[in-house]
C-alpha cells in the first residue's frame, strides 16, 4: 500500500472500559491526521480480540498494552507514516461483557451500603466524641455560663448535631445528586488516586511478569 508521508497523533488513555470483545483504536485513545481517509483507517484498526472461551473464564478481563505495540500496529498497515504519541507509554484495556446490571441487583447493593455507611458513620461518630469527652465539655461548658448542673438534653447538643451535619455536607460538597461547588468531592479525589495507583500496580505487575502487550 502507497501512502504519502503522514504523521498520525494519538493520545491513550490510562484506563479504558469496553464492552465489545473486538477492541478498536479508538475506543481506547484519541485519533488525528491531517488526512481523514487515514484517520478513520487507524481508529477502525483492532487492537485486540477477546475470544468466547476467555469470556467463559473470567466475567471481567484485563490487558496491558504498550504504545510501541500500537505503533507497530500501525506502522505494518501504513509503512509511511509516523505517529506520534502525546499520551500514556502504557495503558490499561478492561474488557466487561455485560456491564449493566439486573434492577434489583443495583437497589439492593444501593440500600445495603447506605446501611453499612450510616451505621458504621454514627459509630465512629460516638467513638469520637467518647475519645475526646465532649458530654464533659458540654457539662463543664454549661456549668460555667448558666451556673447549674447541665440538664440531660440541652440546646447545646440540639446544635452541635446541626453543625456537626452541617460540617460533613459541606467538606465533602455533595448532596444528593447536587454538589455545592464545581469542584471534586473528597471522595472523587481520592477514587481518582485510588484507581491511578491501581492502574499503575497493573502496569508494573504485568511488565515484571512478561504478560504486557508490547513489540516482539
Amino acid at each position: 500500500m502507497k501512502e504519502t508521508h503522514e504523521i498520525i497523533y494519538v493520545k491513550a488513555a490510562r484506563n479504558s472500559v469496553c464492552c465489545n470483545p473486538r477492541i478498536k483504536l479508538s475506543d481506547v485513545m484519541s485519533v488525528e491526521c491531517t488526512n481523514p481517509a487515514l484517520c478513520a483507517g487507524v481508529k477502525n484498526m483492532t487492537l485486540c480480540t477477546f475470544t468466547k472461551s476467555e469470556d467463559k473464564q473470567k466475567k471481567k478481563r484485563i490487558e496491558i498494552f504498550s504504545i510501541l505495540k500500537v505503533i507497530e500496529l500501525i506502522t505494518q498497515e501504513y509503512p509511511n507514516a509516523e505517529v506520534v504519541s502525546y499520551g500514556e507509554q502504557d495503558f490499561v484495556v478492561e474488557y466487561i461483557p455485560s456491564p449493566v446490571q439486573p434492577k434489583w441487583l443495583e437497589i439492593g447493593k444501593v440500600v445495603l451500603l447506605c446501611i453499612i455507611v450510616f451505621f458504621g458513620s454514627a459509630f465512629t461518630i460516638m467513638a469520637f466524641n467518647n475519645d475526646v469527652s465532649v458530654g464533659e465539655v458540654f457539662d463543664r461548658f454549661y456549668g460555667q455560663f448558666m451556673g447549674t448542673d447541665k440538664p440531660q438534653v440541652t440546646e447545646m447538643e440540639f446544635f452541635y448535631c446541626i453543625g456537626l451535619a452541617t460540617g460533613i455536607l459541606v467538606f465533602f460538597n455533595h448532596l444528593g445528586k447536587k454538589k455545592f461547588t464545581a469542584d471534586p468531592t473528597p471522595i472523587q479525589v481520592e477514587m481518582r488516586k485510588y484507581e491511578k495507583d491501581v492502574d499503575t500496580t497493573l502496569i508494573e505487575n504485568a511488565g515484571r511478569m512478561g504478560h504486557e502487550n508490547d513489540v516482539s
